[in-house]
């Protein structure tokens, strides 16, 4: 698991890039390419400046790459499968970094759940009149897919909210 500090330190920035990729993703059932390089360049900066403030091993910090690349690998073989978006992928590598010392049956329980509400939630959401009338322009209400990013994104805030628990 992370570091409650460094989960700490990244939460802000990752809610916030988070929320973009939600909002989007359910708007233009698209994650831009921007939101991805958003938090590759937060790891790059962010993680740098964790490692050198000695919260975060070095080595860590470039397994955090190798991670990045071997999720976009098996996310572009997903996408060639069809079974998700390019996007989707794209930003699941983005975001892997942030996970390297995770227990991967966490994680997996995690995106499970997170999947599972966000649906539900997604569903219900587009059921609400007032709600869909305020988002009359949203493309995730009448598009055959699910929007993804929104359990991503999920997946990734509550991964640094549970590293928070020992804080309290």
């Amino acid at each position: 698991m992370i570091a409650p500090l460094v989960a700490l330190i990244f939460l802000p920035f990752c809610f916030a890039i988070a929320l973009w990729v939600s909002w989007s993703d359910m708007k233009f059932m698209k994650i831009p390419n921007k939101a991805g390089l958003a938090m590759l360049a937060l790891w790059l900066v962010l993680g740098l400046i964790v490692v050198l403030c000695g919260l975060l091993p070095f080595k860590a910090w470039l397994w955090g790459w190798a991670l990045a690349a071997c999720v976009l690998v098996a996310g572009f073989i997903l996408n060639a499968a069809g079974a998700v978006g390019a996007g989707d992928a794209k930003f699941a590598a983005a975001m892997a970094p942030l996970f390297i010392h995770a227990d991967i049956r966490f994680v997996l329980g995690l995106y499970a759940a997170c999947l599972l509400g966000a649906f539900a939630a997604h569903r219900l959401a587009r059921l609400i009149p007032p709600f869909r009338a305020a988002t009359t322009d949203w493309q995730s209400w009448t598009h055959k897919d699910f929007p993804m990013g929104l359990a991503l994104s999920g997946t990734l805030i509550f991964f640094l909210l549970a590293a928070l628990l020992p804080l309290f």
